[in-house]
């Protein structure tokens, strides 16, 4: 594929739970070019990593979007559904252009939580679905502003350009697909009830001690592939203190699904024991001892102590 977006421009003008952050009023996008000219040369196929071409000169310094492969897979992306694309990512300014991020660089793609990106990245995934190359212009107003930000090599007052190829879409309502299993018979484990979709499951502690080791339990078995180490996992979860009952962090309560990288040490060590293997559209329930949780030293800001004992119930909607 060689795709021209728009004409060339001569005129003066990258979010996530824990470990998988990328660059944070979605605009509905026309049906396959969307707002304005991006004014770039885009080269390549479709999941393969895009030659990027700038004009001479500094961008325009307005937001355009232009969706150059129209996927016609699975739910359009809205605000609060997390988009999983593999995508390479530049600042443009007066001086010049630099590739700052590129998932064919990592290995992997990424995960763009639409509640959580910048504006403009948020305005450019609106509407999109899997199997759609969309090219991005974000002006500064709709990204990191004047003072830009230094983490993510973004200076004051530079624009951004993305190619995003979106791999899937995940609503905040998506749930887990797969075969409910029989009931959990054990005194000394949680009890998950039923939720409607986009709804926290209520859990039920025993008023026991806490086992001392990790506990995992397949709730509803899913159809898919094994979790292996290293993907990018795309789920919704609730997390629970043993001690209460009470939740502590729950995605469906935040409205949105995340995106982790499993097995690598990004995560708590009950999550990469617990969820490696696991089929994709599965419901899991996990009781993490402090040991494969938060340590000694628990996590205050959340309120969990170092002894505390957490139970989760993870729903893994994708792997990639």
């Amino acid at each position: 594929m060689h795709r021209r977006v728009g004409p060339r421009l001569g005129q003066g003008r990258l979010a996530a739970l824990t470990a998988a952050a990328v660059l944070a009023a979605p605009l509905t996008l026309a049906a396959c070019s969307g707002g304005g000219d991006p004014g770039v040369t885009v080269k390549g196929d479709f999941g393969t990593r895009p030659e990027v071409t700038f004009p001479k000169g500094g961008p325009d310094d307005s937001f355009a979007v232009e969706t150059v492969v129209k996927g016609e897979k699975g739910p359009e992306a809205r605000k609060g559904d997390l988009v999983v694309a593999d995508y390479v990512g530049y600042r443009w300014n007066d001086g010049g252009r630099k590739l700052i991020a590129s998932s064919y660089a990592e290995g992997k793609p990424g995960a763009f939580p639409t509640s959580s990106v910048v504006p403009g990245l948020a305005k450019a995934l609106d509407g999109s679905r899997a199997g759609s190359r969309v090219v991005a212009r974000i002006p500064p107003k709709e990204g990191y502003g004047s003072s830009g930000d230094s983490k993510h090599q973004v200076g004051a007052g530079d624009t951004l350009v993305y190619v995003l190829d979106v791999r899937a879409v995940y609503p905040k309502t998506a749930g887990p697909d797969g075969t409910r299993q029989a009931p959990l018979n054990d005194p000394a484990l949680p009890k998950v009830a039923d939720a409607a979709a986009g709804r926290t499951p209520a859990v039920t502690v025993p008023k026991a001690a806490p086992p001392k080791r990790l506990q995992v339990r397949t709730l509803v078995q899913g159809k898919g592939a094994a979790v292996g180490k290293g993907q990018l996992l795309a789920l919704q979860y609730a997390g629970y203190y043993w001690r209460d009952g009470k939740a502590f962090n729950s995605s469906w309560q935040a409205g949105h699904p995340y995106g982790i990288t499993i097995g690598t040490g990004q995560v708590m060590k009950g999550w990469d024991q617990g969820l490696v293997g696991q089929k994709v559209g599965s419901r899991v329930l996990l009781v993490v001892p402090p040991s494969l949780g938060y340590g000694a030293k628990g996590l205050p800001k959340a309120g969990i102590k170092g002894t505390d004992t957490l139970v989760f119930v993870v729903d893994i909607l994708g792997a990639h």
